[in-house]
């Protein structure tokens, strides 16, 4: 039987697990592992009954040699993680150890410093060349569809892209005043780090949520977005031909930024510890643990989100604009699966590129991002497994 083991409980990982047990041909039996046993357990207790084999264990993320034993005890073809960013470098390492593919959603940042980028993960790539193994790297949205699109309208439609503006708008509303759709800890880190964008051969610099656009979204509406620096960025501007420059932007509403700046001002996103009551603590740990989970967002969030690329370039020297984005909505995917549509847009296509992967259209030995492959299949994949996309010719959305 084909074997898959996921590690990681939360939000993302509960749509990965629902999605991969709706396509049992290809995900015969998944192992379902975290740091917290009865997340795992819980989430086996939706699935069972089906026609995937699901399993639930514990395990340390942090301690390479307990993934080394579980997989080896388990012995799948390929990992999925959705556990921290920062436990990318020793799953890796297991796979190393054990001779097991490997996928993964965003890319490795140490736990010390708020500075995410692929250079830890793509140090890695003649190790999983010479052990004959795959890793695909950034297999979810933004990361993930994102380079995917990108690397689909290369294909099809352009000779040389100059620039792609990725714009990413979020139009849902959960009633809370403040709560992050992902993982706090990692979502304010984000954010509240410098923005950079590429131009012309080098990164620019930019203060926190300095340059702001205002763009009317398909099915949204006008929102407020802001450059970020986000980790696709750095493998599209080496990966994509003739890339100029190269954006991102996020939507956020005022109350978020008023209340970010709050927690900012007082010290509560600090990731420096502190003493209190004589122990060490991250003042980031401390509002991680206040502030709502993402994954009970669902039931409460209403409205879409809206995530795509513009790109611009040439094809046959006369000059094109393609845009190409998805939008999703909340309420359909917490009916589906139980999430939000932030979980499931960064879900679903985990498992794709798990499944491309099996089925050997996605195989191939070393590190890869996903615009390193062939969009086609996974393009398809995102029409039949809930994320159709849209594409528009003459977009007017940013300059």
């Amino acid at each position: 039987m084909r074997k898959v083991l996921m590690i990681g409980a939360g939000g993302v990982a509960g749509v990965v697990a629902h999605k991969c047990c709706q396509n049992p041909d290809v995900f015969e039996e998944l192992m379902i592992a975290s740091r917290t046993v009865s997340k795992c357990d819980a989430l086996k207790a939706q699935l069972d009954g089906g026609r995937t084999v699901v399993h639930s264990a514990q395990v340390n993320a942090d301690n390479t040699e307990e993934l080394i034993a579980l997989i080896n005890d388990f012995k799948p073809e390929i990992v999925i993680n959705v556990a921290l960013p920062y436990q990318d470098l020793t799953i890796m390492d297991a796979c190393l150890a054990t001779g097991t593919h490997y996928l993964d959603t965003a890319n490795y940042e140490p736990p010390d410093i708020p500075k995410f980028e692929y250079k830890w993960q793509w140090a890695y790539k003649e190790r999983f060349e010479k052990a004959g193994l795959t890793a695909i790297l950034g297999c979810g949205f933004d990361p993930g569809v994102t380079g995917v699109f990108s690397a689909y309208a290369l294909k099809h439609y352009f000779d040389e892209i100059h620039t792609i503006d990725i714009l990413d708008a979020n139009g849902g509303d959960h009633g809370y005043p403040f709560a992050t759709n992902f993982n706090p800890e990692i979502n304010i880190r984000e954010i509240t780090a410098n923005g950079r964008y590429w131009e012309e051969g080098k990164w620019i610099e930019t203060e926190p949520l300095e340059i702001k656009r205002v763009f009317d979204f398909d099915e949204i509406g006008e929102k407020d977005a802001y450059l970020l620096y986000h980790e696709e960025l750095e493998s599209l501007a080496l990966n994509i031909t003739g890339i100029k420059r190269i954006r991102f932007f996020m939507t956020f509403g005022q109350q978020y930024i008023t209340h970010l700046n709050v927690l900012q001002n007082v010290g509560m996103t600090s990731i420096v510890p502190i003493e209190y009551e004589g122990k060490q603590i991250q003042p980031l740990h401390f509002l991680k643990a206040v502030l709502p989970d993402p994954a009970s967002l669902g039931p409460r969030t209403k409205g879409k989100t809206n995530i795509g690329c513009i790109c611009r370039g040439v094809k046959d020297g006369k000059a094109v604009s393609y845009y190409v984005y998805n939008v999703c909505d909340h309420q359909s995917c917490y009916k589906e699966v139980g999430s939000q549509a932030i979980s499931y847009t960064t879900g679903v296509p985990a498992m794709i590129g798990a499944k491309l992967f099996l089925e050997g259209k996605w195989k191939k030995p070393g590190v890869y991002n996903v615009e390193e492959f062939d969009p086609d299949p996974f393009m398809a994949e995102l029409n039949k497994q809930g994320l159709p996309w849209k594409e528009n010719f003459d977009p007017d959305l940013v300059e």
